[in-house]
């Protein structure tokens, strides 16, 4: 099917109409055809990937290859916007869904600069968040994943440190019990041995089968936890494979992330 990504919103495809009818979509993640600008700048430009229910997926790229726009395309938020495509979660059209909808629906954005609730203790950041009844990220099964702000759970979240941050970021998002987990540079800034405690809490939270996208400038940490990687170049899926294939593949390595 032929298309213009500036028209703006597109009708439902046929193939779209066939689904809902069906009641399912083809898997548990899926972005078909997607493209997004932010302004004039054609960012994301025709993405496609379908994601298996409890994958942890590593979205890699150079700077400016659409990382970043292509998580905040699948939740929603106001830019980039997306012109064209379909995203779907467990059935549901994200597509068609605005920011709040998409949240609901089980979708879980932790940006790059985590965006703690000033004036907030850990404890309040959490409750906040939560839904309630909590379904099964209670606030007790969120401290015995993340001890360090279970110790910390009367202090104000602006005052932690830039890895207690992240850690109660991706508590936050996991206290409304998600479908999907799109973490954006979980690993900026940090010192190794947190980053590799902020990897053993992602790691960890696979058992209940919540289904993650990493994007992440450290590649090798992100492919050492991801089962699967997607490589971004230029606003289009260039390699989509085990993440054990790009650590074994150098000249990949080096053609797509400089390393």
């Amino acid at each position: 099917m032929s298309h213009d990504p500036m028209l703006g919103d597109i009708e439902v495809t046929e193939r779209v109409e066939t689904v809902q009818n069906l009641g399912s979509a083809p898997s548990f993640f899926s972005c078909w055809d997607m493209h997004a600008y932010y302004g004039e700048s054609y960012i994301v430009q025709g993405v496609n990937f379908d994601i298996r229910e409890g994958e942890v997926v590593a979205l890699l790229g150079r700077n400016g290859a659409g990382k970043t726009s292509t998580l905040r395309s699948i939740a929603r938020v106001d830019e980039p916007q997306v012109t064209h495509g379909e995203i779907w979660l467990d059935h549901k059209p994200l597509h068609k869904m605005a920011s709040h909808e998409a949240s609901q629906a089980g979708v879980a954005l932790v940006p790059e600069d985590r965006r703690i609730i000033a004036g907030l203790t850990v404890q309040e950041n959490l409750e906040l968040a939560q839904i309630a009844p909590p379904v099964g990220w209670t606030i007790d099964r969120i401290y015995e994943h993340f001890p360090r702000l279970a110790e910390r759970r009367n202090q104000m979240g602006t005052t932690l440190s830039g890895g207690e941050q992240q850690m109660l970021a991706v508590a936050r998002a996991l206290a409304r019990d998600i479908k999907l987990l799109l973490l954006d540079e979980p690993y900026e800034g940090l010192a190794p041995v947190i980053v590799q405690e902020i990897a053993n809490i992602v790691d960890s939270i696979k058992q209940y089968g919540i289904t993650t996208i990493i994007v992440e400038q450290n590649a090798v940490a992100a492919l050492r936890l991801a089962d699967r990687a997607l490589i971004l170049d230029m606003g289009n899926i260039v390699f989509d494979g085990t993440a054990q294939e790009v650590l074994e593949n150098e000249e990949l390595r080096h053609e797509y992330l400089a390393i």
